[in-house]
């Protein structure tokens, strides 16, 4: 996970108000068919049944008595209290469906699963969990960032009893289920052998590479997703679907001293005996559950949620495998259904008796086969992504199941993740094969349609009527042929608005919020993406050129060529960098003797010069670097790298 930052409004002029017809909605209120769309799920959908509530209260002893969570400086990470509108019944601007998992999702405080578990949820995006030992806990994925999960560990201690954590568990390779690891334990805990730190195998290397190639645009993204800006209210950010907001404080990262590789490893800490089941490619590259006999109580990770969960995120990652997701939750129900009186999850809240347990581990499991299976039966009968996602339809059996609502993956957006995972994005048609980009079509489209005035025209009378998707594909042709029109930005904000305020997908409705939010105020301008300290001293130096391998510009780059031999003395290692035809290479310990410039530095001067703008002249002064042939190898090097933007456009041009 990066660290997103914070970030400042820059306002744009504009109003839409002159256009405003009988049966549309200003800013911030529903429109009438948003208020019937919603009003309709009030009998569409099993309202009725409120065993979660019950789960979710199970087991409660206390909260803090001071919602606001701080750093030592006295900034707020996390605001417990953000979420008390929720006690109010849902209002016509928010689906009804998704206020419901927002109250559940919300309920913050330390509970007791079963005897010797315990869970502090609800503060931060994620959930920790203590397994009560011998003489100590046993922490399973502590969180985003160690403000919180300090919080979270100082209540354990308040309530449950003042011990030691002994043992530290990453059940995946995601931040927020390890980036709090410095909250509740210390490097001096783990090199003294005090504490144990253990993960699936590919934990580290997952942990870090999601976040180093394409980390700047998925950052960008995020906003989008997790609705950074928008604020929790009424007509704002209803939590992800999957949890409360993203904690903002330290992300931390201590690496694993014990990989588990095989599902039936076994492991006996302070007395807990955990047996452990490996997932990988389901809701991450690297994730494990973990059952616990003496208890009979399984974790599930992030396999098995409240919700459907992403098999492509919307802010970007790697297609997940949803019938690998499907089958290793099948092989879940044959090793742990039957001998489980309670689970839990990373995430929202656990589930109570074995009957309970088998049945929604089966439900949750057939909707992902069933999304897995009918997607691709579709995709062989000759419909694209966007006709299967349109197609989709979950049995009312699965659908009425409160915990297979699309609340964070929705069936839209996942049908079209399966495609892609079998067929890549083009879709078969020959005009789809070499398309024109939006900046060159738009014009043209609008023109087609008799200029703006027409298409705005047009897609006023879709708003009226409450054909919302209609309405804002014309007016992003129109934003994109002339991003100064402030009429159309207008519309289509309102638009984004009203399709927000009907989604059931906690990011759906963040990603329009979004939308609509940049297209009045403009783009807020956030400070540069960073990594963590501990994400970078985590990070291979071979991952680290790679990262530098991509921002490398070509076009000032052409026509030139240079090789570097890099040795990093405090790391022991020796990279050969050449570059040649617009394109970086980079091998360890491999014959250079006609390299330009041999190098010997720190790798943490490397890293100042190469990534934090640090001038090469100040560490070649002090004798931070010493080489030996032409410098101006290095310095044609890092001309070439090209400074990352986390503020570029997305709803305009």
């Amino acid at each position: 996970m990066i660290d997103l930052g914070t970030v400042m409004g820059l306002a744009c002029a504009g109003s839409l108000l002159a256009m405003v017809a009988v049966g549309a909605a200003t800013a911030g209120t529903a429109s009438d068919v948003t208020k019937a769309a919603n009003a309709a799920l009030l009998d569409q959908l099993p309202f009725e049944n409120e065993q979660d509530f019950e789960f979710a209260a199970r087991g409660f002893i206390a909260t803090r008595s001071d919602p606001k969570i701080r750093a030592a400086d006295g900034r707020v990470v996390f605001d417990l209290s953000r979420y008390d509108f929720l006690k109010d019944d849902p209002p016509a601007t928010a689906n009804p469906s998704l206020w419901r998992q927002a109250r559940l999702l919300t309920r913050h405080g330390l509970y007791k699963v079963t005897d010797h578990i315990y869970q502090v949820r609800a503060f931060d995006v994620s959930t920790i969990t203590f397994i009560e030992g011998d003489t100590g806990y046993i922490v399973l994925d502590p969180l985003l960032t160690a403000e919180v999960a300090a919080a979270a560990y100082d209540l354990v201690k308040e309530h449950v009893g003042d011990k030691p954590v002994v043992a530290v568990v990453y059940s995946h390779s995601h931040a927020d289920h390890f980036g709090g690891v410095r909250g509740v334990i210390s490097d001096e805990d783990v090199r003294s052998g005090k504490v144990r730190v253990i993960a699936p195998e590919g934990f580290l290397e997952h942990a870090v590479s999601e976040n180093i190639i394409a980390g700047n645009a998925m950052s960008r993204r995020a906003r989008y997703q997790f609705g950074l800006l928008e604020g929790s209210s009424a007509t704002g950010e209803l939590t992800s679907g999957l949890g409360p907001a993203l904690s903002r404080g330290a992300i931390t990262l201590i690496a694993p001293t014990d990989i588990i590789k095989t599902t039936g490893t076994t492991m006996t800490i302070d007395g807990v005996t955990m047996e452990f089941q490996i997932t990988p490619g389901t809701e991450a590259p690297a994730e494990m559950n973990a059952y616990f006999p003496q208890f009979r109580s399984v974790f599930m990770a992030e396999n098995a949620n409240a919700t459907l969960h992403n098999i492509l995120t919307l802010r970007g990652a790697l297609v997940r495998n949803t019938k690998a997701w499907a089958d290793y939750l099948t092989e879940s129900i044959r090793l742990y259904a039957d001998k489980s009186d309670t689970m839990f999850a990373a995430h929202g809240i656990p589930r109570f008796g074995q009957a309970e347990i088998a049945d929604y581990l089966r439900k949750h499991r057939d909707a992902y086969k069933f999304l897995h299976d009918q997607s691709v039966r579709m995709m062989n009968q000759g419909l694209t992504g966007i006709e299967i996602a349109e197609e989709f339809t979950l049995p009312k059996a699965l659908a009425d199941q409160w915990f297979n609502r699309g609340y964070y993956g929705s069936y839209s957006h996942n049908a079209k993740a399966v495609y892609q995972f079998y067929m890549g994005w083009y879709d078969g048609n020959p005009a789809s094969l070499h398309p024109h980009p939006p900046e060159t079509t738009a014009p043209r489209y609008v023109e087609a349609m008799g200029g703006a005035s027409s298409v705005i025209a047009r897609a006023k009378t879709a708003y009226e009527a409450g054909d919302y998707r209609w309405a804002a594909e014309l007016l992003n042709k129109v934003v994109f042929a002339a991003p100064e029109n402030t009429d159309a930005k207008s519309l289509l904000a309102d638009t984004y608005e009203q399709m927000a305020y009907q989604a059931e997908s906690g990011v759906w409705r963040n990603v329009y919020l979004t939308g609509a939010r940049e297209l009045r105020d403009g783009v807020f301008v956030a400070p540069a993406v960073t990594l963590s300290l501990d994400m970078i001293r985590a990070t291979p130096t071979s991952m680290l050129l790679d990262f530098l391998a991509v921002r490398l510009n070509p076009d000032r780059g052409k026509d030139k060529r240079f090789s570097i031999d890099l040795t990093l003395k405090d790391f022991n290692e020796r990279h050969i960098l050449t570059y040649e035809n617009g394109v970086l290479v980079h091998e360890e310990d491999v014959p250079a003797p006609d390299a330009d410039v041999r190098l010997t530095m720190n790798r943490a001067d490397f890293l100042q010069v190469a990534l934090a703008g640090v001038p090469r002249l100040v560490k070649t002064t002090d004798g931070s670097i010493t080489f030996d042939g032409d410098i101006g190898a290095l310095d044609t090097f890092l001309e070439l790298i090209d400074p990352l933007d986390s503020n570029f456009p997305i709803v305009t041009p």
